[in-house]
């Protein structure tokens, strides 16, 4: 049986501001050219198909269009998890399509996690749909207060389903996790609400399947095992992906439970990349180049209105930054995770991506002062 395992579209979003909606289109177009021309028995999307619980218009139209041309196009069977940036009550709803051909849509959690079950020449194989939720949806789903942590959900999901595959069966889980040990990038959101949560799933918890279509990690790889594997998101999403080779991940699975990976490449609209240089020696570029571009200036001193300048080369320029002021990607991702935690350092340090500098000590002390009137705000209901 041959799968398609795509992920993480996050069709609506934005790159500091700029539309991504052509380029969404430009990748649509190139997967669909995919299920042409190597007619797989099935499309996976595992998770985050929009970028936000309320995806705009056009989002929605481009998702429909898809799962339109795919119905209308090839015989696969199409199965679409909801993400953690995903309205689960949304992608539920469109559990409609399992009326016109075979199809399963997981948005909400069910107790009762029965998998779509499709049969090639060598037997049946069920396939597991299971939609990310928080712990505490979890817990009021199964009924069990001891879900404390995004593993405790994977497991309570993986014991529901695993009651209906048969040992005859070979078996795929979808599902939208970061397991223990995969390379993370900057523009994934966290999956724990909770200060100190643990996160990660161990690939332990997916014993017994077969293949596992992971989404939410925006990197392409597999974890631990073959068989456990993120697709990756088809398009960048953040300066860190630069130079990363977008695919989606031809399945071949065989009779005997084994499986083939292929990379398909996606070749983006536009590039994502860091330019560096001082300023008059990149305003000495010929062309006009509409990559994805943040700037790094190696002046020693600060430039006259610099962006302006070179936005006349580089149209979509969308950051800058001092060399003398640059912090490893390393140390920029864990001060971002840690802000998670502390709502004055996430304060600052979305100030600081909006309009490049940090909270000045006035607006600490304001941020502050209307943090402690809502702890004690909180403290007293």
């Amino acid at each position: 049986m041959r799968i398609l395992h795509t992920s993480d579209w996050h069709l609506g979003r934005q790159f500091h501001g700029l539309s991504l909606e052509e380029d969404h289109d430009h990748v649509l177009v190139q997967i669909l050219s995919i299920i042409d021309d190597h007619r797989p028995d099935v499309v996976i999307v595992a998770g985050d198909i929009f970028d936000r619980a309320n995806p705009p218009q056009g989002a929605i139209r481009r998702l429909s269009e898809f799962l339109t041309t795919v119905r209308a196009t090839s015989d696969a069977a199409i199965v679409l998890i909801a993400g953690n940036h995903d309205s689960a009550a949304q992608i539920g709803a469109m559990g409609v399509l399992a009326n016109d051909g075979e199809a399963i849509v997981r948005g909400p959690l069910d107790e009762d996690e029965r998998p779509l079950i499709i049969s090639d020449a060598h037997g049946p194989v069920a396939i597991s749909a299971l939609p990310f939720a928080f712990e505490y949806a979890a817990r009021l789903c199964f009924e069990d207060d001891g879900i404390a942590c995004p593993a405790d959900v994977i497991r309570a999901q993986i014991a529901s389903a695993r009651k209906h595959v048969g040992d005859d069966m070979r078996w795929v889980v979808v599902a939208h996790a970061f397991v223990d040990g995969a390379a993370t990038s900057e523009s994934e959101r966290p999956l724990v609400r909770t200060v100190g949560g643990i996160e990660t799933v161990s690939a332990s918890a997916f014993d017994r399947a077969h293949y596992v279509a992971l989404g939410h990690l925006h990197r392409p790889q597999s974890v631990e095992y073959d068989h456990i594997r993120y697709s990756g998101a088809p398009l960048a999403f953040g300066f860190d992906e630069e130079g990363q080779e977008k695919s989606v991940s031809l399945i071949d699975l065989a009779p005997d439970g084994s499986v083939e990976v292929t990379r398909m490449p996606i070749k983006p609209l536009r590039q994502v990349r860091s330019i560096r240089g001082k300023l008059l020696e990149l305003l000495a570029a010929t062309g006009v180049s509409h990559d994805l571009v943040r700037v790094v200036l190696t002046d020693e001193t600060p430039q006259i209105d610099p962006m302006k300048r070179i936005r006349e080369f580089y149209p979509n320029a969308v950051q800058l930054a001092y060399e003398r002021n640059e912090r490893p990607v390393a140390q920029r991702l864990e001060e971002q995770r840690a802000a998670i935690n502390d709502p004055q350092t996430l304060a600052s340090t979305f100030l600081e991506f909006v309009r490049g500098d940090a909270l000045s000590e006035t607006e600490t002390g304001i941020v502050a002062s209307a943090l402690h009137e809502f702890e004690t705000t909180e403290e007293g209901q």
